[in-house]
């Protein structure tokens, strides 16, 4: 069975649990870095970016999820996970793990108060999708490899890279469990290949 890991550090990592299981597979919460050896595909999930990089660091995860990126298993950010993943961050001349080629706006939408649910296409994966933005960064550019699946307001919201996948919303705050999915089928057919 496919084992998806949710980073366990900050943020709502016990929802983003449940949407993985609602799809019938099987879900652990990551708090080691040992703990990356034993799963197939990881969630990044949103919290407070630079709360979740200082814990990063403290538990020495910062190579050791790009290694995992890297040997080409799947990797899912949302909302400060999106952030973690960009190879550019607006305004910062730091990034985190620098993964994916997409450069983010943070706090893009404005302030919690400002937080807003919204319906979205998101290609090739849910029409219609209720997507919960708090406090959401967006994306303002993306390399070539890498592809737009959803725009709110004329912005890119959603987007994936091979086997990275990355979102300025919350999937796992709602009852639908289509973007999980996504990435559980992902993850599965990423197994098929790394098996090969």
């Amino acid at each position: 069975m496919t084992t998806i890991g949710v980073l366990g550090l900050q943020g709502a990592f016990r929802e983003h649990i449940r949407s993985v299981e609602a799809t019938g597979s099987k879900a652990i919460v990551v708090k080691r870095k040992e703990q990356l050896e034993e799963i197939d595909g990881l969630i990044i999930p949103g919290g407070e970016s630079t709360t979740i990089r200082r814990l990063i660091d403290r538990y020495e995860f910062l190579e050791p999820i790009r290694q995992f990126g890297e040997s080409g298993k799947p990797i899912f950010g949302t909302c400060a996970g999106l952030i973690l993943l960009a190879s550019e961050i607006d305004g910062s001349y730091d990034v985190h793990l620098g993964v994916m080629d997409i450069k983010v706006r943070r706090n893009a939408f404005g302030r919690q108060r400002e937080s807003f649910e919204a319906s979205l296409d998101i290609e090739g994966v849910a029409d219609d999708f209720n997507a919960v933005f708090i406090r959401a960064p967006y994306i303002e550019g993306v390399g070539g490899n890498t592809k737009v699946l959803a725009r709110y307001d004329g912005h890119i919201v959603a987007a994936q890279q091979d086997q990275y996948l990355a979102c300025s919303f919350h999937p796992e705050l709602t009852d639908d469990h289509r973007l999980t999915e996504h990435f559980v089928k992902m993850v599965e057919e990423t197994n098929k290949t790394l098996a090969l």
